[in-house]
């Protein structure tokens, strides 16, 4: 018998003996999953411009719309060129990971994929190219930091702004990132953790960051005395909109495919988003005798937040009762709950974004039981385990966050001052930082 025919008869059995998932055929695109994370990533960019500079710009008054639109705008510029430089590599290599292994690659990726090595036109990310999912990643990556400058609007400087924003983006949403989506060996991976889309990474992440933010910077110049009235409600509305929209991208891309998950994932978004913006509006209807267009578009974002985590492994009814929840929830802390402890979150990121987040993510652990809709729990877990799983991610986030938001807000303070000095706040920050106005008239 000669070798080669050994050698053959040994490789076919190797074969057929070997489970499919240690078969190493090369994956292959798909054209409708790239197509649908294309325009998922076109969707999720337009949440950040001009989608939430336009929500943002609308909140605050005149005279400082034109600093948050910059702001958005920049962060974006900003992150898009860490996350080509490191970003990716931090979040996304596995280097180093092994289920079950705690390691420091179980928080944070290694430095393979720096400069994007590696990452070319034929290299794949299951069905798709790896250059659409470094796309699509890096505008959640943008969005993220982008929702902290409303906790302290109105009254930060723009150069150590951005100081802070390299430094949060890359020892707080990095981790957080590598920790619950690299894949196997990452900590809340382990762990079981159900996010899909972010609660705990961009959600809770940004809501934690932006409440330490507005604590150390301190109230506006009069507040909460002298009134603060959102001075182009239209703008915000069209802002809300187009977050709503944005969404879909958002939840259902993270599927990072079109399949049946994709199509889940939009349907619960509409129907949270329409329960939280409906259970907002009544709230403040039954608590302050009128309803709102800012309360029912906040309720709106409040209902978005909510769903993230729970849009790959909810059902209709579920989302239902995440959006109700939300909605309320979101509500009274951003009203009650902000008056009764005195911060001055400008226009409500920690009770939108850091309630909306953890109501979801805890939450998510209940609906994802196939007895109430959902896709079901991992063998051996019920849902008192699964809940338990979510409320460790979430008290893990919002330690991880709120220590690196203090240090790193702290140490741009001492380098250089956060905070606009009183004459330039009672400016504005468009004149005082920018050298122009927002309206002309």
């Amino acid at each position: 018998m000669s070798k080669k025919f050994i050698a053959l008869s040994i490789s076919l059995i190797a074969l057929v003996a070997s489970p499919a998932w240690a078969q190493t055929a090369a994956p292959t695109l798909n054209s409708g999953d790239t197509a649908w994370m294309l325009t998922s990533s076109l969707l999720v960019l337009m949440m950040s411009i001009p989608g939430l500079a336009l929500f943002y710009g609308g909140l605050v008054r005149s005279k400082n719309v034109l600093s948050v639109l910059m702001q958005c705008f920049t962060i974006v510029s900003l992150i898009t060129v860490l996350w080509l430089i490191y970003g990716y590599s931090l979040a996304f290599s596995t280097a180093g990971m092994e289920a079950g292994v705690v390691n420091l690659n179980s928080f944070i990726g290694g430095f393979d994929k720096v400069m994007l090595h590696g990452v070319g036109r034929d290299s794949m990310f299951a069905t798709i190219p790896e250059t659409v999912f470094v796309m699509f990643q890096l505008t959640f990556a943008a969005i993220t930091p982008a929702l902290i400058v409303g906790a302290f609007a109105e009254r930060v400087r723009f150069g150590p702004l951005l100081f802070f924003t390299a430094l949060w983006f890359t020892f707080s949403y990095l981790p957080i990132a590598h920790m619950a989506w690299a894949g196997v060996g990452g900590i809340f991976w382990d762990w079981g953790v159900l996010d899909f889309a972010g609660g705990t990474v961009v959600h809770i992440n940004a809501g934690i960051a932006g409440l330490v933010a507005c604590i150390m910077v301190g109230k506006r110049k009069g507040y909460p005395t002298t009134a603060m009235m959102p001075h182009n409600l239209t703008s915000t509305l069209v802002g809300a909109s187009l977050l709503w929209v944005g969404w879909f991208g958002f939840n259902a891309g993270s599927a990072a495919a079109a399949n049946g998950s994709a199509g889940m994932a939009m349907l619960v978004t509409q129907i949270a988003t329409a329960a939280a913006a409906l259970s907002w509006m009544f709230a403040e209807w039954i608590s302050h005798g009128k309803p709102s267009l800012l309360g029912v578009v906040s309720g709106a974002v409040a209902g978005m937040v909510a769903i993230t985590p729970a849009s790959g492994s909810c059902g209709p009814t579920g989302a239902l009762v995440i959006g109700l929840s939300a909605g309320v929830l979101c509500f009274l802390a951003s009203s009650r709950l902000k008056r009764k402890l005195g911060y001055d979150d400008s226009l409500d990121v920690f009770g939108v974004h850091g309630i909306g987040g953890i109501v979801g993510a805890l939450l998510t652990g209940v609906f994802a039981d196939a007895a109430l809709g959902g896709v079901g729990f991992a063998e051996g877990i019920s849902m008192g385990a699964q809940v338990g799983k979510q409320a460790l991610a979430v008290l893990v986030t919002c330690a991880w966050s709120g220590a690196v938001t203090f240090i790193a807000w702290g140490l741009v303070n001492k380098i250089s001052p956060m905070r606009i000095d009183s004459d330039g706040e009672t400016e504005g920050l468009d004149l005082v930082l920018h050298d122009e106005r927002g309206y002309n008239l």
